[in-house]
């Protein structure tokens, strides 16, 4: 077969970046060495993006002063000085990336043919790691090797430069909501799993739908996989968060007419969110990769998955259940890194805990398998300390009917409006931990920092208007 590429266009693209060497700047985010097909133009172009980083004349001697030693491009570098320039060096790009693009998929479909051939290798592996490598394509994200450590070390001065003058309070990643857990974290970043682990009660869920909505208002897509709870469920908990409107006046209709009015704004108001839910069940790590890169070639502005919850999830070759576990971490882990989207798995936590005085979770609580510690890079524990009050009182009535005594006096312990609750950072691989305040409003399944003021005491208008922004 011929090759896949046009020596001309990817000649004329190099004359122009000598005559121009500012288009650099504009075509590498385009295109990088391995996109040309012809081999001196590979290195030619790779010696001009060095030049550029380290602040260098991108010239005909520059260029031949760095020359790999054992490679000859006089004549390839003459025939390129010899040719005019071009206008629109960004289309010519595009054209050397289509036909880069149309090489790999040749060898794509080799690859394919020669795997479809291996007896020994389960055909769900075969699947994935070709849907992995179709979606690499498409998004046109270059598989990288080895990164050199002067090209690290720039990024991360150039990294730390625009923190420095973003201001040290400044988000790097998705912000959760939450002032306290925003200075802590610097947002929820690229590539990061991000464990959320309590207790049934504790309101995992709740939490989870707070945390998503700062993405949501800015226009910015959100997955949610919900194991456990339909789609109109997660609906009517977010609307409860937002418009202060009890959970259980929404799952009986029993609205006010102002209530009403209200509702109806917030529901306009979020009409173009981008939410899409998943609430089928009974999935598996293959099918959850699938269904995201299927959904991210679709919303390129998603930025952030929630998995309610992590034990849910189904094993695929019904192993051992710890071993399904560390399975489904590592890959969600592994998910993360390749399409460079946060993901927040919420996760139970073994019930010997409540065995113990302090009920405080801890790493070792963590259900099932040791591996979703290891692969986490935060690990949230969210402890409500009125719930155990009101489990302990009823244990203590129920122990005394049923010993015939007479009932303890006390006063009926009731879940509170607001409620005092410890969110609990026990792992942060590139940061503190420690533990955030924060107050659960429960009729609304609303959490917010502890200083906050609540919402419900604001005039319905300025609720609408200025306390929840769309």
């Amino acid at each position: 077969m011929r090759d896949i590429y046009n020596i001309q266009i990817e000649r004329a693209l190099l004359a122009s970046i000598l005559f121009d060497p500012k288009l650099l700047n504009d075509i590498e985010d385009i295109i990088d060495n391995s996109d040309f097909g012809y081999k001196s133009h590979n290195i030619i172009f790779s010696i001009m993006s060095d030049l550029n980083r380290r602040d260098l004349p991108v010239n005909e001697d520059f260029i031949r002063k760095n020359i790999p030693k054992g490679e000859n491009l006089d004549n390839d570098i003459f025939e390129i000085v010899a040719t005019a320039p071009i206008v629109g060096a960004k289309s010519y790009a595009q054209e050397i990336k289509d036909l880069s693009l149309k090489r790999k998929l040749h060898h794509l479909a080799n690859t394919i043919k020669e795997q479809s051939l291996e007896l020994n290798t389960p055909s769900i592996e075969i699947i994935n790691s070709i849907e992995s490598k179709v979606f690499n394509l498409q998004i046109n994200r270059v598989s990288k090797g080895f990164r050199e450590f002067k090209e690290t070390a720039l990024s991360m001065l150039r990294g730390i430069e625009k923190q420095k003058v973003m201001g040290n309070e400044a988000l790097i990643g998705i912000d959760t909501g939450f002032k306290e857990l925003n200075h802590l974290t610097a947002g929820l970043k690229e590539g990061e799993l991000v464990v959320l682990a309590a207790r049934p009660a504790m309101g995992k869920t709740a939490f989870a739908i707070n945390l998503i909505q700062p993405t949501l208002k800015e226009n910015k897509a959100v997955a949610f996989f919900s194991l456990e709870m339909d789609a109109e469920q997660i609906a009517l908990r977010m609307f409860s968060s937002m418009t202060s409107i009890p959970l259980q006046n929404l799952r009986i209709g029993d609205l006010s007419d102002n209530d009403w009015h209200y509702f109806s704004n917030m529901c306009d108001k979020s009409s173009s969110w981008k939410l899409y839910i998943d609430d089928g069940g009974g999935l598996n790590i293959s099918q959850l990769r699938s269904k995201i890169r299927r959904l991210k070639l679709k919303e390129p502005s998603l930025s952030l998955i929630v998995i309610d919850y992590l034990q849910i999830m189904s094993g695929i070759n019904n192993k051992d259940r710890h071993l399904e576990i560390a399975e489904i971490s590592r890959g969600l882990k592994n998910l993360a890194r390749e399409i460079r989207i946060p993901i927040l798995a919420l996760s139970q936590l073994n019930r010997m805990l409540e065995a113990r005085d302090d009920r405080r979770p801890q790493l070792s609580d963590l259900r099932e398998s040791g591996a979703i510690e290891q692969d986490a890079d935060i690990i949230l524990f969210l402890y409500r300390d009125d719930v155990y009050k009101r489990k302990d009182q009823k244990a203590r009535i129920a122990k005394a009917r049923k010993e015939g005594k007479k009932l303890p006096e006390e006063e009926i312990l009731k879940e509170q409006d607001v409620e005092e609750v410890e969110l609990i950072i026990g792992k942060h691989r590139n940061g503190p931990t420690g533990t955030i305040k924060l107050n659960m409003h429960t009729k609304f399944t609303r959490f917010a920092d502890a200083n906050t003021y609540n919402i419900e005491e604001q005039s319905e208008t300025k609720m609408i208007d200025d306390m929840i922004p769309l």
